[in-house]
């Protein structure tokens, strides 16, 4: 039996814990996912905004629940159903997870057309929205950010096979 099908295809109750993932082991995950949407957005001449803001929606569907950023710490985002299964993090998923953050880069990208003191409402926007999504993360009893609670998402650390 593969990792996978250990992993997704029984009941919660008979599956060994994936670890809760760190708030550290997140942070640097997400910043490599957000470095990679600043590399889309500033290399690829005139598109560049489009597939940055696509792969900040996609991400979390791609590789069964890893966005690279996940898949190089070893993070997964699973999705409990109501039949007590595990399933990793589908395309819808990680849409509606990742739209509190697409809304900032979609206001970000607005907002730095704005002449001369565009680039200030710019970082501001950022930054409120990537505040306000760490202060939920932070103070949630389960470690999920408001994207998580809005697609029912846990992102969990990976086992380590042994």
């Amino acid at each position: 039996m593969s990792v996978s099908e250990s992993l997704f295809d029984q009941p919660v109750s008979e599956q060994k814990e994936s670890g809760k993932a760190g708030l550290l082991n997140r942070v640097i995950a997400r910043t490599i996912d957000f470095i990679i949407v600043a590399a889309l957005y500033e290399v690829i001449p005139k598109a560049g905004f489009f597939a940055g803001l696509t792969y900040l929606l996609i991400a979390d569907g791609l590789f069964d629940g890893r966005s690279v950023g996940k898949k190089l710490i070893g993070l997964r985002v699973l999705i409990y159903n109501n039949m007590d299964r595990v399933r990793a993090c589908s395309f819808r998923e990680s849409i509606l997870r990742n739209f509190p953050f697409a809304v900032g880069f979609v206001l970000f990208g607005i907002f730095n057309m704005v002449p001369l003191i565009g680039w200030i409402f710019s970082f501001l926007v950022v930054a409120v929205i990537v505040l306000f999504e760490s202060l939920v993360l932070i103070g949630s009893e389960h470690s999920m950010r408001a994207g998580d609670e809005l697609a029912k998402t846990h992102v969990v650390q990976e086992r380590q096979e042994e």
